[in-house]
Formats: C-alpha cells, sequence, structure tokens
C-alpha cells in the first residue's frame, strides 16, 4: 500500500511519532507520500535526512494513495478528510489529541495498525456527509461537511430567526443563538454539547439541534437523510454565520435560501477489528466508570 501522512502541525507530539513511522516504513518497504506541510516539519526540525522527506501535493494525497493517515484529533480528521474531497480515499486517524471519538487509534500502535492494514485486517466505514447550496456561490470547502453546518449569530448579533421547511413543508421557525445540522458521525460533536443525541454512524439520519433556543419547547429533532431542509435566515439586517466542518463565512444577505441535503459522497474511514463505536463511546465518555 501507499500511504499519504497528513497531521495537525501545531502540536509539537506530531513529530517524533511521525518521523519514526516514516524510517519503519522504508524499512518494511513500504511507499508513504508526506502532506507538504508535514514535509517543511520534518526538515526544519532535521529529524529526517533530506533523501527521508519528499513534499507531495494535497491533490497527490487525494488521488495517488491507498489509505491517509492523519495525526492528531478529530478536527484533523475533518481537515483531512476535506483533503481527499470527493476522491474517498479512506482515512485512518491516528490520536494525538485528547477525545478521538474519530481519530481512535492511539499513536503508540500506529505500527501495529500499519501492520493490520498490510495484512487486509481491517474494514471501511461509508460515513454520509451533507451539502448546502446557498442563492450565493460558496467556497468548495463549505460546500459539504461531514460533522455539520452550523448557522451560528455572528458577534454583533443577538437571536436571530430561522426558518426551516422539511421537502417544502414548514417544520418551525427558531429564535435561537443559532442550528446545527449534524450528521450520526457529527452527533458527537457541537450538536452532543448543545443538548442533542448521541446517534450511531450506522444510521442514515439528518439531527437539527438548535443552540441557546428563546423558547425551551425547542428540542433537537431527527430527521431521515432522505429529505431536503430549506432554510431562511433573519437577523434584523446583521450578517450571520454559516459553518461546515469548522470553516466558517459570514454572510451578509438575510433571507436567502439555503438548502441542506445528504451529499451524493461519503467519507470512508478505516477501522480495524478492535475498533467499535459503542467501545469508543465507552471509552472516550468513560461509560461505566466508577
Amino acid at each position: 500500500m501507499i500511504y499519504g501522512i497528513t497531521g495537525n502541525t501545531q502540536k509539537e507530539q506530531l513529530w517524533k511519532p511521525v518521523a519514526e513511522l516514516l524510517r519503519w516504513l522504508q524499512q518494511q518497504g513500504l511507499q508513504a507520500k508526506l502532506h507538504p506541510a508535514v514535509a517543511e516539519g520534518l526538515t526544519q526540525r532535521k529529524l529526517l535526512n533530506e533523501a527521508q522527506v519528499v513534499a507531495y501535493t494535497a491533490r497527490d494525497l487525494a488521488t495517488e494513495v491507498d489509505i491517509i493517515l492523519s495525526f492528531g484529533g478529530d478536527g484533523t480528521l475533518l481537515q483531512s478528510a476535506h483533503l481527499a474531497g470527493r476522491h474517498g480515499t479512506p482515512i485512518l486517524g491516528i490520536n494525538i489529541g485528547r477525545m478521538g471519538f474519530l481519530a481512535d487509534v492511539e499513536v503508540e500502535h500506529v505500527r501495529e495498525a500499519i501492520s493490520a492494514l498490510e495484512r487486509g485486517d481491517y474494514t471501511v466505514e461509508a460515513r454520509m456527509a451533507l451539502e448546502a447550496e446557498l442563492e450565493q456561490e460558496l467556497p468548495v470547502e463549505l460546500s459539504w461537511a461531514l460533522n455539520e453546518f452550523v448557522i451560528d449569530r455572528s458577534g454583533p448579533a443577538g437571536l436571530i430567526t430561522i426558518d426551516v421547511k422539511v421537502d417544502g413543508v414548514p417544520l418551525n421557525r427558531y429564535w435561537a443563538d443559532g442550528l446545527i445540522f449534524s450528521t450520526p458521525t457529527g452527533s458527537t460533536a457541537y450538536s452532543l454539547s448543545a443538548g442533542g443525541p448521541i446517534v450511531s454512524p450506522a444510521c442514515e439520519v439528518i439531527i437539527l439541534t438548535p443552540i441557546a433556543p428563546h423558547t425551551l419547547t425547542l428540542r433537537p429533532i431527527v430527521l431521515p437523510a432522505s429529505v431536503t431542509l430549506e432554510t431562511h435566515v433573519y437577523t434584523g439586517g446583521q450578517p450571520y454565520v454559516l459553518a461546515a466542518d469548522g470553516r466558517s463565512q459570514l454572510i451578509a444577505q438575510e433571507g436567502q435560501r439555503i438548502t441542506i441535503r445528504r451529499a451524493a459522497h461519503t467519507v470512508n474511514l478505516v477501522k480495524l477489528p478492535e475498533q467499535h463505536y459503542f467501545r469508543t463511546l465507552r471509552t472516550k465518555l468513560m461509560w461505566g466508570a466508577r
């Protein structure tokens, strides 16, 4: 296999395990391609000789590797997912962060993980994503999301009003700080912190979770993944924020239609035999611990 390696270059704990892994891969006769930022960091720190550090473009990582190894936390894995884009390149998350719902291979076990991959002892989970359309053109990085889309108030704005229709039928008018449109993968991210439910990624649904709603009767709702959601945002003339997996843009024109639906592509996550979603929940949320 050819491995693409990317990671959170803001974390100092990234460099040593990546350098050690590259030396080990070379000893095993396995090929790796480095994200340019990772290659630059290794070169600056002189952890490898120049012959061992070759940078490749993001396109190479998306299209010319078999698996992307994403060193970091869940935020880094989201960046890796957008790096892979719609090509569907499988991603294995190597956790050097804190929580690690998505990056669930601990960094000290990365060699064992590579050995399992080489044996073919793994599965690939296809995770649903969401896509958005706005009347004004959106940047590519905001056109789809693995975790969630968020409509949020900007700094100077107070409560905003968000009208939502489901397949053309009015659902609700939300008076709130914002509204989260989450996939099952994203149910353990921002949606969970705002009071949304935990949803197994095996389910195909869209979760709507209001952020600090003005009315206490407004609760999260789970909808089939087949629906098309149409929203209109009113802010009293103030700009508001549209975010996709943490990448955001200010929207100045209120009242325009934002359409959110299931994306045509999936994000493919590599899972090893000992990994299971429920085991991850028990471990990360300390369920059953005294």
